[in-house]
């Protein structure tokens, strides 16, 4: 591995009705009907021009209510088995990166009022990037062992498998 380090300077935050990350839906699939806010720092509120012209966007943002331990191994929320934390969507990550596809419902000055948000309130947003899918979406996709869990994904919430 190399030895450089990144940092990153938050552009805004991610308002949600969710305090704690117990509880929360485990993916934005099962948040439809959640609304949240995304205040954006006035010096990037210029970057949401024309952001509104888009139904979806990708919100990247730092897990900052994630544990410490980071273990390579964990039991995903759909499964019981110990997966390859790489092969799972878990909060603690060797970086603390997440990201959501949301519904874009809104866009103002300096917010984005957005659905379909699963993320603890007051999370730090890294980037927006709008959601295209003729980008986004490969033609052919095979989704491993989630395939034997995908009729349980809207109704799972988060538990303290990753707290």
């Amino acid at each position: 591995m190399p030895e450089d380090t990144y940092s990153y300077e938050p552009i805004g935050v991610i308002r949600t009705p969710f305090e704690s990350p117990e509880g929360m839906p485990i993916q934005p699939t099962g948040a439809d009907s959640v609304t949240g806010t995304v205040e954006i720092e006035a010096s990037y509120a210029d970057g949401l021009a024309d952001l509104a012209e888009f139904s979806h966007c990708i919100l990247l943002y730092h897990f900052h209510a994630s544990g410490d331990d980071v273990p390579l191994r964990v039991e995903p929320f759909l499964d019981d088995e110990r997966r390859g934390v790489f092969s799972t969507r878990a909060p603690q990550r060797p970086n603390s990166i997440g990201l959501s596809v949301v519904a874009i419902e809104s866009v103002t000055e300096q917010e984005l009022t957005v659905s379909g948000i699963d993320v603890v309130d007051g999370t730090p947003l890294l980037d927006i990037k709008p959601f295209v899918p003729e980008f986004d979406i490969p033609s052919e996709v095979q989704t491993g062992w989630l395939d034997a869990s995908e009729s349980t994904i809207r109704s799972e919430q988060a538990d303290k498998r990753f707290l």
